[in-house]
């Protein structure tokens, strides 16, 4: 068990696992033949997931332009969990298939919320990839079309994931064991 900044890490999806995972991906993404795909990747867990899925995109014959969205939840404390837009992207969707790519399907706000947003702009289609899915969290009637891991119902860190901004920079995901100290 890895031991990073004095605390255990249990590995739940090596870094070969998810390396492994973004190359099958990319070759059921590239069956779809998108046109003039447009990869949304939103911040800002899903940094390192959408780099190397786009990467691994390429190597399979889909060359995307990408762009990056950042949301957020209100704070706690607020009614319903509101979504608001905090950076929006560049890009025209008008007419073309959009890839949005986050590292965690939880209750489906997030993803609903951009996907929602994309559609109103004119896309010709909107699909989801996720890192990971955790089913049983779902709150909206939402799923990934392209999905690496089913995620335990743990908190997870690691490959872009965070807690209390630490822990980003694994190469893997995985769970906190202990308290720190």
């Amino acid at each position: 068990m890895p031991n990073v900044g004095g605390r255990n890490i249990e590995v739940l999806f090596s870094a070969e696992q998810i390396a492994e995972r973004n190359r099958e991906l990319a070759q059921k993404i590239a069956e779809r033949k998108l046109e003039r795909p447009l990869a949304v990747s939103i911040l800002k867990g899903s940094f390192i997931f959408a780099a190397d899925l786009i990467r691994a995109m390429h190597d399979a014959g889909v060359e995307p332009d990408v762009e990056f969205i950042t949301v957020s939840s209100y704070g706690a404390g607020t009614k319903g969990g509101d979504i608001r837009l905090v950076r929006d992207i560049d890009s025209e969707v008008e007419g073309r298939d959009v890839l949005l790519i986050d590292d965690i399907l939880e209750s489906g706000k997030t993803l609903n919320f951009v996907r929602e947003l994309m559609m109103s702009r004119g896309a010709r289609s909107v699909s989801i990839a996720v890192l990971l899915d955790k089913p049983g969290h779902r709150k909206l009637d939402l799923y990934a079309d392209f999905t690496a891991f089913e995620c335990p119902d743990y908190f997870v860190v690691g490959y872009g994931m965070d807690v209390a901004h630490s822990f980003r920079q694994l190469p893997y995901v995985g769970r906190v064991m202990d308290e720190p100290k």
